[in-house]
């Protein structure tokens, strides 16, 4: 056989197998082209599901009688102009296969007047050869595409085409999930001439929300958590139905990157993983989810429909949906029946929960009473303990972002940090087997989690009787002492943050100081009074020290990136704020004086205390006291309780 170069016509009509699918297809090209073009009225009009007509008419720029014909031919284009635009394209189409590929499968006429220009111009391309034949015409500014007879000229393609109905319900679901995405351009559907959709602009909220109504159903707004978390260069928004609404097929499933509709699969996993033990068996959930990112940060060019994208960082993008999606639903569902049957006694117990998505404020909620019945979500697959750093040389950053690997490259992570970066990798079964501290011989302290109070220990509790929020009655030398649990429990976290603190001499070079610092995936913008945000600016330094990284944002916000993992199931809006109140009465207390380090250990300690100890986390807190104070835990529960004058009160009741 000898190699030939293929005609144009067979060429395009070759192209036109990945562009022109069926009718659906056609209409998802022309309608993206008028977007482009700046339309804000789109009408469609289709007769006999597409096959027999289909005509897009819009008020976008339009184009001038000297591209019309240029427009028609294969890889010409106004959207891209080199390689720099396709790094970082911003329109939904940029091949230009489009007309090219319709035309050579259809009997096609494109008139269209720009503003500037006087009258209106068509161009009409059908036959053989292709050729397009420039006339003038009657038309209002914009454009408007006629296709008539799709694949007359290739009856194998033809043939496969499904009835009318069925056509025109992928019309109907492709026209639904534009609108989804445009809310600012009106859309019109009319089937044989009859009106079937229209869907007015939307300029506000509510006209949004009604839009949504429209296509997906009234119902689904009712089920639905509307969200828009912005974080760094992205941003997530839109309508998460509650799990209550689940579908028994996948079709309310519209999720959208930089306005384009998307069927991707690491958007669909991150979102089935939100939903995961929240559904029931064999359900779908229902969202409508927009993505807004750099540009620069997604290639849309490894699809030949466009229905895939390729992140450049992709393990980044599928976390932050995931977390936001995972929050959002935990915290609209907090205390709400997962499953209606009565055998059922599941119910949602949030897991650092937030509530305040669209203030872009994160809370994380304080742990849930042990007494509570929970639904035991299944860690993400792709987050494990460290296991091995002893050299990190020749090793990659798990994310694969380059900067990370220069730095461990350069770096070497010192055995308290591995330690550190292992429990905080670990999971936790409850609130009350939170924090301890275990000191070997060699003075190496370590973070890990406390196992809750052994069953059959042979230690009996020193502890008589626990009355809420704080206090405890223990005996010692025949007397009874009243013990203030808030008291103990800052001297005890105090000192723990003391010894967690990292110091120069103790590390090896280039390792960190301070407290192990978690980064927060989704930051926490926190409003400060006036003293505060000036104490926090003066003193970001040491805050940084104390894993405490933000962001001034002005208007006394700061966004919070990093917080301690010693304060990992704090609130950390609350936490920022008790901290910051604790340097400010120290530094009152100072007469103005410059903060020591030990100020720190307080405050951070006190941000560490509950509001209220029950029996659990009373024994928990005495066994912290004992491992941190040992011999010296007498003297402390003598200067945190007062005695208890039994004595006199017997006397009143004889």
């Amino acid at each position: 056989m000898t190699i030939a170069i293929l005609p144009a016509r067979l060429a395009n009509q070759i192209a036109a197998g990945e562009v022109v699918e069926r009718p659906a297809s056609v209409i998802k090209e022309l309608i993206e082209n008028s977007l482009d073009a700046g339309a804000t009225s789109i009408h469609i009009d289709v007769d006999k599901g597409g096959i027999k007509k289909i005509k897009i008419t819009d008020n976008g720029h339009g184009i001038v009688k000297e591209e019309l014909t240029l427009a028609l031919s294969r890889h010409a284009t106004s959207k891209i102009k080199n390689l720099t635009d396709l790094e970082a394209i911003d329109s939904l189409g940029f091949r230009g296969e489009a007309l090219a590929s319709i035309s050579s499968v259809a009997r096609l006429t494109l008139t269209s007047k720009p503003k500037t220009q006087a009258t209106a111009w068509q161009a009409v391309a059908q036959g053989r050869d292709m050729s397009v034949q420039i006339m003038p015409a009657a038309h209002p500014d914009g454009t408007s595409i006629e296709v008539l007879d799709l694949f007359f000229n290739t009856p194998a393609r033809r043939k496969f085409l499904r009835t009318e109905k069925t056509e025109f319900n992928h019309i109907d679901e492709v026209v639904r999930r534009i609108a989804l995405a445009n809310f600012s351009v009106s859309f019109m559907l009319t089937h044989n001439g009859k009106t079937v959709r229209q869907y007015r602009l939307a300029s506000t909220q509510a006209q949004c929300t009604k839009r949504v109504a429209m296509v997906c159903g009234p119902k689904f707004i009712q089920h639905a958590v509307e969200i828009d978390c912005p974080h760094d260069n992205m941003k997530l928004s839109g309508w998460l139905a509650k799990p209550s609404f689940s579908r028994s097929q996948n079709d309310l499933c519209y999720s959208y990157v930089n306005g384009r509709m998307m069927r991707d699969k690491l958007i669909n996993h991150a979102i089935r993983q939100a939903y995961a033990d929240l559904l029931p068996p064999d359900t779908y959930p229902a969202f409508v989810l927009f993505l807004q990112l750099d540009h620069r940060e997604v290639d849309v060019n490894v699809h030949p429909a466009k229905h895939e994208v390729r992140f450049h960082q992709s393990r980044y993008v599928h976390d932050f949906i995931y977390s936001v999606c995972h929050k959002a639903l935990t915290s609209a569902l907090a205390g709400e029946e997962l499953f209606t049957a009565p055998e059922s006694d599941l119910a949602l117990v949030p897991e650092q929960s937030y509530a305040a998505v669209g203030n872009n404020e994160a809370q994380v909620s304080q742990a849930p009473d042990t007494s509570s019945p929970t639904v035991n979500y299944s860690r993400p697959d792709y987050v494990r303990p460290l296991q091995q750093v002893n050299d990190v040389s020749n090793s990659q950053s798990s994310y694969g972002y380059r900067g990370n690997a220069q730095q461990a490259q350069t770096q070497k992570i010192s055995p308290e940090a591995v330690a550190n970066y292992q429990a905080l990798m670990t999971p936790h079964s409850d609130a009350a087997s939170e924090v301890a501290l275990a000191v070997d011989s060699n003075k190496d302290f370590t973070l890990e989690h406390e196992v809750a109070i052994q069953q059959g220990s042979s230690d009996q509790s020193i502890l008589l009787s626990i009355h809420k929020p704080g206090y405890a009655l223990y005996e010692v030398k025949s007397k009874v002492r009243v013990l203030s649990l808030f008291k103990l429990a800052k001297s005890t976290y105090g000192k723990l943050v003391a010894q967690s603190w990292q110091k120069n001499s103790e590390q090896e070079e280039g390792a960190i100081t301070g407290l192990v610092s978690q980064p927060l995936l989704l930051p926490v913008m926190v409003t400060l009074s006036a003293q505060q945000l000036k104490l926090a600016v003066a003193e970001q330094e040491k805050l940084a020290q104390a894993g405490i990284i933000f962001v001034d944002q002005g208007k006394n916000k700061i966004q919070i990136r990093q917080f301690p993992a010693l304060l990992r199931e704090q609130d950390v809006s609350h936490a920022s704020i008790v901290i910051l109140d604790e340097l400010r009465q120290k530094q009152n207390g100072n007469n103005g004086k410059q903060l020591a380090e030990q100020d720190f250990y307080h405050s951070i300690g006190v941000a560490m205390v509950l509001a209220q100890y029950d029996e659990t986390q009373a024994e928990i807190l005495l066994k912290l006291s004992n491992k941190l104070f040992n011999e010296q835990l007498s003297e402390q529960l003598l200067l945190n309780s007062i005695p208890l004058d039994l004595t006199s009160h017997i006397k009143q009741l004889l």
